[in-house]
């Protein structure tokens, strides 16, 4: 398993690779989800705050499946939950 900082990295990496956001933040919610079954196997639970044109005339669910479909495999692996708030930029 990945520490924290590295699955913020992860995530980084990937919704910048996919999506070129303008801003991005990640922030690691796992100890308010202690004793949470995707906490107990060691997955995190993060929010996840990007500004991309990319989601430009998206609806929220279309959003939500690029940054999903950016993360790709580490869902359900070292990422248990994400709350995502995806914007275009204003």
């Amino acid at each position: 398993m990945l520490t924290s900082e590295e699955r913020i990295k992860l995530i980084k990496n990937r919704v910048n690779d996919a999506l070129s956001p303008k801003n991005i933040e990640v922030i690691d919610d796992s100890a308010d989800h202690i004793g949470h079954a995707g906490a107990a196997s060691g997955a995190g639970h993060f929010t996840v705050i990007v500004v991309s044109e990319a989601f430009r005339g998206k609806t929220p669910v279309q959003c939500h499946r690029l940054v999903y479909d950016a993360i790709g495999d580490a869902m359900g692996g070292e990422i248990h939950a994400l709350r995502i708030n995806a914007k275009a930029p204003e």
